[in-house]
């Protein structure tokens, strides 16, 4: 049960891990956490088959605790977020849960939540999963009578918001496609496009949690397979793929898959002298050019839970994932929102920004996708641990070391690249990644550090 309790959310098997009884009491004590700032909580969930039930069984849990359940439906996760900034009838959420597996498998779902317009995430996380550990084997009691719901038009107020702060994009000239899969947030992106104007076609826009036609993880290249088609028939500029819950996207040309830190670097070209926060896997391009521009470029953790809370810290302009999540506070909110993100892309474009062109001027380099490791929950963050050891007197045949970055795994700088191990926060695998000028410096470091990674295992 403790593994369902992860750093940035809350993840399981619905039934196995995911039932009435563990439902209920993750709901009663984030409840109490929320209860401390007000009565109200907003709860939506995405498109997957056992949602409606895990809202069902998560209202009785926040009801135990006290609070009034204002019920969104069924909407993107970044709608959900929306709610804790806006009023209905005068009532403002105090926090808000969303009931979604993102980009897992079908049998899976889970939870984000915010309290207090800020994500729970890490410590708070944990502390909750010990205290329903506890009490899973309570008998659970509460009336139906006892579970206030309210429906509110929260889908309705996030699109009209929308299409109210990008007026300017009516009848945008240019035809683009967009891939949902079978995801959620076609539910909002297709009246979004439908109200401005902006010619547009779908793919797989119904919500469907058996996702029939390809998973919806945009990072995964063979669920690009249908988007990419439409781009090579010449009929559109740009195309947009989204995961199962509308918070990560993926920018497609007919040329380019334009990646989470390569997409910051074009967004900001247009603020002045913005603050940008990347993560331990971004480009060393991006965080470069930001600072040549007058900007101000700063890495940290990977997540979009810390993400938030630094672009909050430091009151940045954007924060971007290799992964695709995206977060505007440059007149925005600072969460994470595929949709938004969609539309300040069409923005620039509408300004004559050239996303291939962009690109194309970037300096030449070598990369790696992200290269998983297989290993287990208890040995993954050891092995971070014993690699910084060796690093520190690394073998005389290693490449020279410049210098290492360790807020978040390692991140070692070569001279002519770097080379990232870090742990994953949500499944039990190493994540690397390499950058070099040339291709035989990725290879190098490549092997150099899985060397170094084999050796812990022995």
């Amino acid at each position: 049960m403790h593994n369902i309790f992860r750093e940035y959310d809350i993840r399981g098997i619905f039934q196995k891990e995911l039932n009435r009884e563990t439902v209920f009491w993750i709901g009663h004590f984030i409840g109490k956490k929320i209860k401390a700032h007000g009565n109200y909580v907003a709860v939506g969930y995405d498109a997957r088959v056992h949602s409606v039930s895990l809202f069902q069984f998560l209202s009785a849990g926040l009801s135990s605790a006290g609070l009034k359940i204002l019920d969104i439906g069924l909407v993107p996760t970044p709608n959900n977020y929306f709610t804790n900034y806006t009023s209905y009838d005068g009532i403002t959420p105090s926090g808000s849960i969303m009931i979604t597996g993102s980009h897992n498998p079908p049998e899976y779902n889970g939870f984000k939540i915010t309290v207090n317009k800020k994500p729970f995430f890490g410590d708070d996380i944990y502390a909750v999963g010990e205290k329903v550990v506890k009490n899973i084997s309570r008998d659970v009691k509460i009336e139906k009578q006892d579970i206030s719901v309210i429906e509110i038009p929260a889908k309705e107020k996030y699109i009209n918001y929308l299409v109210s702060q990008f007026q300017h994009l009516k009848h945008f000239k240019e035809k683009i496609v967009y891939d949902v899969g079978n995801g959620v947030a076609g539910v909002v992106i297709d009246k979004v496009f439908e109200k401005l104007g902006i010619d547009a076609k779908g793919l797989f826009t119904n919500p469907d949690g058996t996702f029939p036609n390809h998973h919806p993880d945009p990072t995964d290249k063979k669920n690009l397979k249908d988007i990419e088609k439409s781009l090579k028939t010449g009929k559109y500029s740009v195309g947009f793929a989204f995961d199962g819950d509308g918070d990560r996207i993926a920018v497609l040309t007919k040329s380019n898959n334009i990646k989470g830190d390569i997409l910051a670097l074009i967004l900001s070209k247009e603020m002045k002298n913005p603050t940008v926060i990347g993560e331990v896997k971004c480009s060393q391009i991006m965080y470069d050019l930001i600072e040549e521009r007058g900007g101000r470029a700063i890495m940290y953790k990977t997540g979009h839970s810390n993400l938030k809370v630094k672009i909050r810290e430091l009151n940045a302009d954007l924060a971007a994932e290799v992964s695709g999540h995206i977060f505007f506070n440059d007149r925005y909110f600072g969460y994470d929102d595929a949709i938004y993100t969609t539309l300040r892309v069409l923005e620039l474009m509408l300004k004559g920004v050239n996303l291939d062109d962009e690109v194309s001027k970037l300096p030449k380099l070598f990369s790696t996708e992200e290269i998983k490791i297989p290993t287990t929950e208890d040995k993954k963050f050891q092995m971070i641990v014993d690699l910084k050891k060796v690093l520190s007197n690394p073998p005389k045949d290693f490449p020279k070391i410049i210098k290492i970055i360790d807020i978040d795994g390692v991140r070692v700088v070569f001279e002519n690249g770097w080379g990232l191990v870090r742990a994953s926060n949500t499944t039990p695998v190493l994540v690397t990644r390499f950058e070099a000028k040339t291709e035989q410096d990725v290879n190098l470091y490549q092997n150099s550090l899985n060397d170094l990674i084999s050796g812990l295992t022995k």
